[in-house]
């Protein structure tokens, strides 16, 4: 699917000066996200872009600029899905790197003297540590655990989102580091993706997008209200 945004970012004409190799850019991803059926926009000086496509009808949104976490450096991908399932779903996937830095963070928080106040520009992820379980299962490749947490209000929904293929597309990044941040979440039945990235690191953009797609089908399988609901 993306083979021709690859090319897009791959090429710049010979003494092309670099605002017209951002307008031939956004000329050509333009064209491209028309063939596609996504919608896009592309942010001033081409710094970051954000695509609007659906899954099963569902819309969602990708956006790939500045951080919005300051545990991101660089650029981030981030994407997002109004789903309609279950609102009391509540999953969490995370790196463990990203877990341990943010566990020690908030230890130091609580255990300063000093500190009174929570510091507002603290991320809500801190907070998801302390209010969802861990929670772990056998049939997960093993590898699995030892590159992800997983934490949720209620462990079934958790086994039932995260099979196998999910799973082993979350193991499968293109330029493979468990040190790179990635969150995966269903939260008041919505889904969302954030992770470290580059609007020019296209096979991880690719990946990340067919993760999230992966995610939001499960959860279109899995988490459907009930009748009561």
């Amino acid at each position: 699917m993306f083979d021709r945004l690859k090319n897009v970012f791959a090429r710049k004409g010979p003494g092309e000066s670099p605002q017209e190799a951002t307008e031939s850019t956004s000329s050509q991803l333009s064209e491209w996200a028309g063939t596609q059926g996504f919608g896009l926009s592309i942010k001033p000086g081409g710094k970051g872009f954000g695509l609007d496509g659906q899954v099963q009808d569902r819309p969602w949104r990708l956006e790939c600029g500045k951080p919005s976490r300051d545990f991101i450096r660089g650029e981030e991908l981030r994407v997002r899905a109004e789903l309609g399932v279950r609102e009391d779903a509540a999953i969490l996937v995370m790196n463990r790197p990203l877990k341990d830095a943010l566990e020690k963070r908030a230890y130091a928080l609580y255990t300063d003297s000093l500190q009174t106040t929570v510091d507002p520009r603290l991320p809500e992820e801190m907070r998801w540590l302390a209010m969802y379980e861990e929670v772990g299962w056998e049939s997960a490749p093993p590898e699995f655990w030892n590159w992800y947490s997983v934490l949720a209000e209620n462990k079934d929904d958790a086994v039932a989102l995260i099979d196998d293929d999910l799973a082993r597309e979350l193991l499968g990044w293109p330029l493979a580091n468990p040190q790179v941040p990635v969150i995966l979440m269903m939260l008041r039945g919505k889904a969302y993706l954030r992770m470290e990235g580059s609007q020019h690191d296209m096979a991880t953009m690719d990946h990340a997008l067919r993760v999230f797609q992966l995610f939001c089908n499960r959860a279109l399988q899995t988490l459907q209200p009930g009748p009561a609901d």
